[in-house]
């Protein structure tokens, strides 16, 4: 589910806006049952159903709708939500989120700051709960209802200001703190969030100092990972804010 904000149709303010995302890797014929199986509402017939090949979605997904998948090789591309300048943080949810903080959510997506955000809720479960989470470094599985992502940009004619856009997306993780996962509270990876900690000067860190942020993405696969990293890579050359550390004892 993609949250962000639109202009109403009716009086034409700010209001939220939710969007469905999803992606069924078949033809039409086999998901049109399954649809007036479980959303027959939706009164659905063949000619809603569009195929298309796996390249294309991904253009659909990212907002690319009138764009070929050339444009994916062009780094200097920029569209609304693919700003000049942006920040994003995550979340896991262990347990339903309560209704008042969606509302209290959606008053923040409202914001003057939050005019270019999305609040992305991906669901987990299912194949990702039958993998141990020592199975591989990702460890969020078991127990996992959801990933949470929070996202802000801002426009190059701010860049004299990004703060104001820092601080609400700190402000919205800071409020999120007591209904997410919890010791430690788990992040995503591939997001890099340096708020939550970073290795020195030229991405040198100990164990310790790395295990801050370490466990928050790895839990307690952390400990193995940096056995790994004294075995490949003992000196430590490759390396960035949130790289592994090697400890050899």
């Amino acid at each position: 589910v993609s949250i962000s904000t639109t202009n109403s149709t009716e009086n034409g303010e700010r209001t939220v806006v939710a969007t469905f995302v999803s992606v069924f890797q078949g033809g039409a014929n086999g998901l049109i049952p399954l649809m007036q199986e479980r959303f027959p509402e939706l009164g659905l017939v063949r000619e809603d159903y569009i195929e298309m090949t796996w390249i294309e979605s991904i253009l659909l997904l990212t907002g690319l709708t009138n764009q070929t998948s050339e444009v994916l090789l062009d780094r200097s591309y920029k569209n609304f939500f693919l700003s000049p300048s942006f920040k994003g943080k995550s979340d896991y949810m262990r347990k339903p989120m309560p209704e008042i903080v969606i509302q209290g959510l959606w008053s923040r997506l409202l914001e003057d700051e939050a005019r270019i955000s999305t609040l992305n809720i991906i669901a987990y479960g299912g194949k990702m709960d039958e993998i141990p989470e020592t199975e591989t470094p990702f460890p969020h599985r078991n127990g996992t209802l959801y990933k949470i992502s929070y996202y802000v940009g801002w426009q190059e004619d701010d860049n004299s200001n990004p703060h104001r856009y820092i601080s609400w997306i700190r402000k919205v993780y800071k409020y999120m703190g007591p209904f997410v996962s919890k010791y430690p509270r788990e992040a995503y990876l591939n997001y890099r969030d340096l708020d939550i900690g970073r290795n020195n000067n030229e991405g040198k860190a100990s164990y310790k100092q790395a295990s801050v942020w370490g466990r928050k993405y790895f839990k307690e696969n952390f400990d193995r990972l940096t056995y790994v990293k004294a075995k490949i890579d003992p000196e430590n050359f490759f390396r960035h804010e949130q790289s592994i550390p090697p400890r050899f004892h």
